[in-house]
This record gives C-alpha cells, structure tokens and sequence, in this order.
C-alpha cells in the first residue's frame, strides 16, 4: 500500500482516504489464502468461507491486546494491535490481527469509529466503521424476527384453543408475558427505546405490554456468533435461546417458537469472517462485535482458528480493560475454542495513567488540563498502581505481560522511564514504548521483538475458575481475584435467580460479568485501584445458547443514549467525489 506519513499527522479519515489500497484477493493470496474460498464485497474486503477451517495444520502464536482501566482520554488499543501487527511484519513474520467490528451506534455516538488511527488502521476505514458486509443488520433482523414471534404467539394463544392448536401439530406455549426477556433491537443509540409500552391500537394490534429495545450489539445472537465453531453450532445454540419462562416456570425457547430455523438462515452469512487489510497490507479479520460489559467483548473464534491457519502471529484485542474482556476472552472464549494465548500485551499511556492518579476530570470534546501536557511524576506513580493491577490480572492466568506505553507527543523522557521501571519492577516480561500511530509498522518494532520474545518465554496458561464449582463461588472469585472486592452481596432477586438457574442445569456456565468498564469494582466513581468495597449482584440472567451466565453488579445500559454533540453532526459525504467527510 501506497501512503506518505505527514508531520503533524493528519486526522484517521484523511489518512485512510490518502492510501492507494490493493485489492483484498491480493493480500489473501500473499498469505495463501485459496481464491475459492472468498467472497468478495467490492474490490476492499471480503468474506472467507467456512470450508476454509481445517485447510492447514498452522497454529500461530496467539496475543491478546487488553488496557489499563478506561479514561475519556483513551489508551488505543486498536491502533496497536494493528500497528504491532504492522511491527511483527517488519520483523519477517507473517502476522494477522483479528478484532471486533464496531456498533454504529458508538460510530455516530461519542466514540466514533473503530479502525485504529493514525498510521496503524485497517481500510477502507469507510467500510470497516459503516455496514461492511452486513452482518449486523442480519443479526438485528433475526433478533426482531424472534421478538416478533414471541409477541403473535401471545396474541394467537389468547384467542385460539388448545385443539385449534394441536390439529396443526402444535401446542400452546403458555408464556408468562412479565417473564419475556427477548427485547427488541436496533444498532443506533436511542435512549427513548429503552422502555416502551407496544401492541397499542386495536384488537388486532396487541397484546399491549411494556417492553424494551437493547443495541444489536447487545443481542444474544451477537454474542453466540462470537462463540460459535460452526454453522452446525450456531443452529444448535440459536434453538437453545431462552425467550421466556412459561406459567408453571419452564424455559421457553426459540426452538419451541419454531423460530430458530429461519433465525439461523437469516445469520447464514453473517457467520463467515469478513477480512481486510491494515495499511501495510497486513490481514485484518474483523468479526464479530459483543459489547464487553454486557457480553463477552471479543471477536470470533471462528475468524480466529481461520487467521490461525494463515500467518506466524495473531494479535487479537479484547474490549475494554484486563478486568472485563481480557478476564472473558480467557474463561470464556479460549475455554470455548481450545486456543492458548501466548502472551498479553497491556496498552497503557501516560495521560491516562495520570487521571488514575487523580488528575481532573476529563470531558469529551473540551480542552484537557495542563496537568496532562506536563511532566507530572509524583501523579504518574501513583496512577501507575491501576497498571499493576491490570498486569497483576494477566498474571493470575500463568501468560507474560508486555506493556505497551502508547506515546503521546507530550510525554517527557522521565515519565516513560518511570512506567517502564514500575512496570519491570511488579512482574511485566517487558515495557516498551511505542509510536505506531505517527509511524506506523515501524513505531512499533521494539513492541513487536519483545512480544516474539514473550511468546516464547515459559508459561503455564490455566482459567481462573472451573465450571463445576458453584455460580456463587464463581462469582466471588471473580469479585475478589480479578476487581479487589472484600466480598460480594446479592439481591433477593438474584440469590432466587441462582437457585432456578442451578435446578435447570445452567450451575456449570461460565460467568460473564456485566459491570462497568470505568472502574475495577462496579462503580465508576471509584478510580485507580478501589479497596474496601462489596461486589453488589442486583440480578442475573442467562444466555443459554451462548453458553454462559451474566450477573448485573448495579444499572448496565444495553441501550446507549446521544450527547448533545453527536458525532453524526459532522459526518458528510462530498457529492462530487462520493468520498465521506467526517468520521473519525
């Protein structure tokens, strides 16, 4: 690929719009990739069918890219697992990256896109960031299929006996409607879908009952075809969707709606990986996207095992911090897919290390305090305590930890040194310092040698917990292990929850923990590393086709709202040359 790094770097969109792309059947072939097994989407991206699983015996080391505790400051943990993969390249190997692809909602919210930025992206960044092949909208229409389903059963049982029923070999579901779980979805951000009343109107218009809409990125359906191994897998965990109880406390599934059939049709492309490109023709995976604090926050197993085959390294990313995605692609997505990491790389920067340290807060879109444009060691040192924790996570699994410090043009010599010496001194293989968004590939090849070394230095992978321990004993050992909890307490609610969920045989799930993303503990007023506290469980619920279990520790929005600003409000397409203006 063809582009001109400029000093002061331009913006993402102007980059990635600046690049003469090569077509996507290109770059499958450089990694021998069989044309047969693509299908192409344009000239830019593509997706790999699944005929393509079992074509080599390759196996490549396996790197997960996790983060510090989040800040509105960010810590770019996309841009560098693109741009380590740009950096292991420089070294000669053959390396791919596998991550999720981004909700529009986030796209046209506050965060904007989901390509990684400066340098170190992955193109067309237009695709990546809008539609891309579609996979979303079919997951929003088999989602809403279902809803609908659940809502024309209510309203054909209430009108129609049993022996109306049973002459069409059917029966009546009998479904308690204050049990429905089984929202509707839509991939904007809208706040006023979060509680709805619908079937208003007429006799034929109903049942009236209040409902709910989530994002697409929030559905179940997202969240399985993360998991999934195959297209056999995926129709067996779809029928295994539990909508609803009915009235004598029973699962009603979608199996019994007879809906999961034509749920897994409307899926049957979504389920093949979509491939792209970096910027230094590097193969990008991108598929898949659960948010991390409601769902498991990692792309798929499916686009892994496929990338596996293809290249010496896979650098994958999971949502979030260690506490929440990289804690879920361990005991959730590797126990899944069979896969062992190799090593975990920590992207941390300086800035947000010192607003862990207490600096002032941080608003979007305002002018950042001075504090984070100086040097600032006493600060540093103390936010560089979140870092620990975060390594000290990653540890607890038996895989080294390289941290990244992702450098920001105002960061002094003596700050670096500083987390570099912390993180050395508390049981990080390595600290680096990279520069990947101003320089691409080669801002990143002494984070790139120290994670080839990493992967090959002794470890002793292992979950943190076993399935057959009890749902309360999982939980804990969370709460205590992972976010520094004294204890955990649970609501009525959830301890009756628990009991129903062990007699239906679900005690043996995984647990995904649903809890914020701000903090190490539940609440995102605690910063840095909170000690003291109880872990509250206000609720649980299962996600029986997707395998695990998730508690709810205080209010998690599965719909997110807009700000005043939008970033929708600059977005724009030129309409002599077609090209978008805007995103970011």
């Amino acid at each position: 690929m063809s582009v001109s790094r400029i000093k002061p770097v331009p913006c993402d969109l102007d980059i990635a719009q600046s690049a003469v792309i090569k077509p996507i059947s290109e770059i499958a072939e450089k990694f021998g990739i069989d044309s047969r097994d693509l299908v192409n989407y344009g000239n830019y991206k593509a997706k790999i069918k699944l005929s393509a699983l079992g074509n080599s015996n390759n196996s490549a080391k396996y790197i997960d890219v996790t983060a510090i505790t989040p800040t509105p400051l960010g810590e770019g943990k996309t841009t560098t697992t693109v741009g380590l993969t740009d950096g292991i390249a420089k070294l000669g190997k053959k390396a791919a990256c596998a991550i999720r692809q981004p909700s529009m909602g986030p796209t046209f919210g506050i965060k904007g896109g989901a390509a990684g930025g400066g340098y170190s992206q992955i193109v067309p960044m237009e695709d990546f960031n809008l539609h891309l092949t579609g996979d979303l909208h079919a997951i929003t229409a088999a989602h809403n299929l279902c809803a609908a389903a659940i809502d024309a059963r209510l309203h054909h049982e209430s009108r129609w006996s049993d022996d109306f029923f049973e002459k069409r070999g059917m029966r009546k579901l009998n479904i308690e409607p204050t049990s429905i779980s089984w929202n509707r979805v839509v991939d904007i951000n809208d706040r006023c879908l979060r509680n709805i009343t619908i079937g208003k109107g007429g006799l034929g218009d109903g049942p009236i009952r209040e409902s709910h809409f989530d994002i697409t990125v929030a559905s179940e359906l997202m969240a399985i075809l993360a998991l999934t191994t195959d297209l056999k897998d995926m129709r067996e965990r779809i029928g295994r969707i539990v909508v609803a109880m009915d009235k004598n406390k029973k699962p009603v599934t979608t199996e019994d709606l007879g809906v999961a059939g034509a749920m897994t049709v409307l899926m049957k492309d979504a389920i093949e990986p979509n491939i792209m490109q970096t910027m230094e023709e590097n193969l990008a995976f991108v598929h898949a996207g659960p948010f991390a604090n409601i769902a498991h926050g990692n792309s798929s197993i499916i686009a892994d095992k496929i990338a596996s085959q293809y290249c010496d390294y896979l650098v994958t990313e999971s949502g979030f911090a260690a506490d929440i995605g990289m804690e879920k692609f361990f005991d959730i997505k590797c126990r899944q897919s069979g896969l062992v990491p190799d090593a975990v790389v920590l992207v941390a920067t300086v800035r947000a290390l010192k607003m862990h340290g207490g600096g002032p807060t941080v608003t979007p879109g305002r002018e950042i305090d001075s504090v984070y444009k100086e040097e600032n060691l006493e600060l540093l040192a103390e936010g560089c305590k979140n870092m620990v924790a975060h390594i000290n996570i990653a540890k607890k699994f038996g895989i080294p930890v390289v941290v990244g410090i992702n450098q920001f043009h105002t960061d002094t010599e003596a700050e670096l040194e500083l987390v570099k010496k912390i993180a050395r001194d508390n049981g990080a293989f390595d600290a680096v310092v990279t520069n990947h968004w101003a320089e691409g590939g080669d801002g990143a090849v002494e984070l790139a040698q120290s994670v080839v070394k990493a992967c090959e230095a002794e470890k002793n992978f292992k979950f943190l917990y076993e399935l057959d321990l009890s749902i309360k004993e999982k939980i804990e050992t969370l709460a205590k292990e992972v976010y520094g909890a004294d204890g955990v307490e649970y609501s009525s609610e959830a301890l009756e929850k628990i009991k129903q969920f062990e007699k239906l045989g679900y005690g043996n799930f995984p647990i995904c923990m649903a809890k914020s993303h701000l903090s190490l503990s539940h609440d995102p007023k605690l910063k840095n590393v909170p000690k003291g506290f109880i872990f509250p469980i206000t609720d649980i619920r299962a996600s029986v086709g997707a395998g695990f279990l998730y508690p709810l520790a205080g209010d998690v929005r599965t719909m997110p709202g807009l700000s005043s600003q939008p970033a929708y409000m600059n977005i724009d397409i030129d309409t002599d040359t077609g090209k978008i203006t805007g995103l970011f």
